[in-house]
Parts: C-alpha cells; sequence; structure tokens
C-alpha cells in the first residue's frame, strides 16, 4: 500500500474489479480520494483504451465514472451511518453523457459528490475532465447490499 492510500487500496486492497480493483494488475485501477464533499480521481490513459488515435473509448469513461462514483457512495454511506468501513455498494443504475471527445494525452480527472441520500442508497453525480475541459458527466444511484447478495463484499 503507498504512503497515501485511496479508498480502493485502503477498503479492498484486494479488489478484482476490473475499474477500481487494486488487486487487478489488468485493470484500470482507479485511486478515488475524498476531498471534502467530494471525491476526486486523476487517471492516466493509455493507447490501449483508446477508441480511436488520441481519444478515449466511451466504454471506459463509463467504467470509470461508474467505479468512482460507487466508492464515492460507498464512502458517503460509511461516514452517515458512522460505520468503521464503507458497505458493498452496487449501481442500481447510472447515466452517461458524452459532451466532447475526451483525448488521452493528459491524466484525465473526475469529480463527485452525493447529491441525494436516504438509508441504503445514495445518488451520485459526477464529471470527467480532460485539458480543463468536462468531457462527460455521470448520474447513478448505488445500494449497499446484505449478506447473501451475489456481490456482498467481492469488490
Amino acid at each position: 500500500m503507498t504512503a497515501n492510500p485511496s479508498l480502493q487500496e485502503r477498503y479492498a486492497p484486494e479488489g478484482a474489479c476490473f475499474g477500481c480493483g487494486p488487486a487487478n494488475p489488468e485493470g484500470l485501477r482507479i485511486r478515488s480520494f475524498r476531498h471534502g464533499d467530494e471525491v476526486v480521481c486523476e487517471w492516466q490513459p493509455h493507447k490501449m483504451h483508446e477508441a480511436f488515435p488520441g481519444m478515449l473509448c466511451g466504454g471506459i469513461i463509463g467504467t470509470l465514472l461508474d467505479c468512482h462514483c460507487n466508492w464515492t457512495a460507498a464512502t458517503h454511506l460509511m461516514l452517515a451511518q458512522g460505520l468503521d468501513a464503507p458497505p458493498c455498494t452496487v449501481t442500481a443504475d447510472y447515466t452517461i453523457k458524452m459532451r466532447r471527445p475526451t483525448p488521452t494525452g493528459d491524466p484525465v480527472r473526475m469529480v463527485a459528490r452525493v447529491v441525494e441520500s436516504e438509508g441504503d442508497r445514495a445518488v451520485v453525480e459526477a464529471s470527467l475532465f480532460a485539458g480543463g475541459k468536462e468531457t462527460a458527466t455521470c448520474r447513478g444511484t448505488f445500494v449497499a447490499v446484505k449478506p447473501g447478495h451475489p456481490a456482498y463484499h467481492r469488490w
């Protein structure tokens, strides 16, 4: 683990998720950090993540935002419920809007925040930026699951 562990490294170091699992050597391995009411992430795309030369694939954008928003929701629910670790959350729904092509030359930055929360669910809104411009947005609902659910603590 690094000196400044991400949410993923701290709470799910053995996570195998393609988007956010620290233990998946072939995954995207995003690293999300709380900053006040927001959760932020910088991630460097590589050529293999391109849809065409110099531009990030839309499916990768969806994965980045889904995982980042999920961790935003899980962290919010942990704090709201006074838990020691985030509950296992899954995506109930999410919508991605592509605003403009996302270049791959420099890191992309994601910023997410909870906009609604009740009980075991949180609604998160996020933006993805490249070169200082918003290139995609996301709005999703994320729900904490209980023992017996197939995804329970399987990050």
